[in-house]
């Protein structure tokens, strides 16, 4: 396995060691006591999203202020353009961000400790999602930043009319305006 580490401390790049021939591929997708040792701390994962979305489709960008979860992620069909957007006051790369393309050939993952938001781009012609979650979902302290806020300067590599958007994406909060981590 290849660990590799962003400009925001905590955000890691997985890169699973796979085994293939002409019959297929293998790899091990998660090993509990291997990724405590990645990431230096004990962390429980409480459930597992799964989503599919089409082309140009913009989930996010989302976090929970209370119940924060963080999110081991990684595309198993298509391709993504992931985004992590660091939102603690006291980080030395608060409102920085890092974009990795996750794909179901590259197979690399990516962790997103507590303490961001996250969100992504399908640049497939559909791809599907995984997150594994380290708390549970709380609608009541889910929060979204607008993706396309100038102040993040996230090149999205779409234009701002292609992006296919919830309603709660279109209601994202300005950066200047989102609730932080202290």
């Amino acid at each position: 396995m290849n660990v590799i580490r962003t400009d925001l401390e905590g955000v890691l790049i997985i890169e699973p060691k796979v085994f293939g021939d002409d019959r297929g591929f293998f790899f091990e997708s998660f090993n509990q006591r291997r990724f405590n040792e990645i990431i230096g701390r004990e962390v429980e994962f409480v459930q597992d999203n799964h989503s599919k979305s089409a082309r140009d489709v913009v989930r996010g960008l989302h976090y929970q202020i209370r119940q924060p979860q963080g999110k081991l992620v990684r595309a198993t069909a298509g391709c993504v353009q992931d985004v992590a957007v660091d939102i603690r006051k006291s980080s030395p790369t608060f409102g920085k961000h890092v974009c990795v393309e996750l794909s179901a050939e590259n197979k690399r993952m990516l962790w997103i400790p507590e303490g961001f938001a996250h969100g992504f781009r399908v640049i497939s012609e559909t791809a599907e999602f995984l997150y594994k979650t380290t708390d549970y979902w709380a609608p009541e302290h889910e929060r979204s930043i607008a993706w396309d806020d100038p102040e993040l300067a996230i090149d999205w590599m779409i234009a701002k009319g292609q992006a296919k958007l919830s309603q709660k994406d279109m209601a994202g909060v300005a950066f200047a305006d989102a609730d932080y981590f202290d």
